[in-house]
């Protein structure tokens, strides 16, 4: 049975850039540690759940899964987000990095992402933030594979129910004076905008020295009855792995939010400008989802 220390949905995500990486020949983003960090066991499980319609009983430990048979709902139902939003982001990260030279990049509810060991800048300082319990795993996962941990890189356990972000980020080396790249991505999904605006507030206390922040949004057509069919399944999906969707924003929800606490917004990615940038001419049939959008936003001083 699968594990509960990170969400199914997380899971799915790692899932979808290893078997991208692993077998995809018109590459959106190519996570090459994705199936390492993994691990075949979880990596099988995770190919089981979604052959068996997304059923999490009946898992057998001992059994792998059908590539021709998971191919189609990957491409369709999972893979085009997380694989469109990490390459956007990790892209933004990267012209920050080469503007502003010695920056921070903190990366909230990080799971399993492989980028501390795919960085070759050493200017970047890695903080990666998640709740103690992954933390552990994903640090017993890299002494198992005997991985070493580059020295700037930081695992900081967060409960973010309880901790204060902002002191658990000092207390582990956070330097507010240093511009910072913020990622958040997959998780406004499951939040109420207050509670997101929560973590905006936050993160403008931590930018003294100024800095961007990339994340990913449903829109408010995500539980409408004028949601594509796609979406409705999408959501039918997390329902059942136990991580429903609590609703969509508007853009004008987004910005005012932003604007409440010095941010601005640098780049918006609508569906049909991703489906531009990732996905035209792409012979798989992956598409860019038609309610999800991506925001680059900047801190005004």
């Amino acid at each position: 049975m699968i594990d509960t220390l990170e969400s199914v949905t997380a899971k799915l995500c790692s899932f979808a850039r290893a078997y991208h990486s692993n077998y995809g020949r018109q590459k959106i983003f190519d996570d090459y540690l994705a199936f390492d960090i993994m691990g075949k066991q979880q990596y099988d499980e995770i190919g089981q759940l979604i052959q068996k319609g997304f059923e999490l009983s009946g898992l057998d430990l001992n059994s792998g899964f059908s590539g021709q048979k998971v191919y189609p709902e990957l491409n369709r139902y999972i893979a085009p987000i997380p694989l469109s939003r990490i390459a956007f982001a990790e892209r933004e990260l990267t012209k920050f990095a080469e503007e502003k030279g010695r920056c921070q990049y903190v990366i909230c509810g990080a799971g399993m992402d492989t980028f501390a060991f795919r960085n070759e800048n050493p200017d970047i300082e890695v903080f990666e933030l998640d709740h103690p319990d992954t933390s552990r795993y994903k640090l017993n996962r890299i002494r198992e594979l005997e991985w070493n941990i580059p020295e700037n890189v930081s695992y900081v356990p967060i409960d973010f129910s309880k901790d204060d972000m902002t002191e658990v980020l000092k207390n582990a080396g956070f330097d507010s004076e240093l511009p910072t790249f913020y990622a958040i991505l997959g998780v406004t999904y499951y939040l109420t905008l207050p509670v997101f605006e929560q973590t905006i507030e936050k993160i403008n206390r931590l930018s003294a020295g100024g800095g961007k922040l990339v994340f990913d949004f449903p829109d408010e057509t995500t539980l409408s009855k004028k949601a594509a069919d796609r979406v409705k399944r999408l959501t039918e999906i997390t329902a059942k792995l136990g991580e429903p969707m609590q609703h969509g924003f508007s853009v004008s929800e987004i910005k005012n939010a932003l604007e409440r606490h010095h941010f601005t917004i640098e780049v918006h990615k609508t569906p049909e400008k991703i489906q531009n940038q990732f996905f035209d001419k792409r012979t798989d049939g992956q598409t860019a989802f038609e309610n999800i959008h991506f925001i680059l936003a900047k801190k005004e001083k």
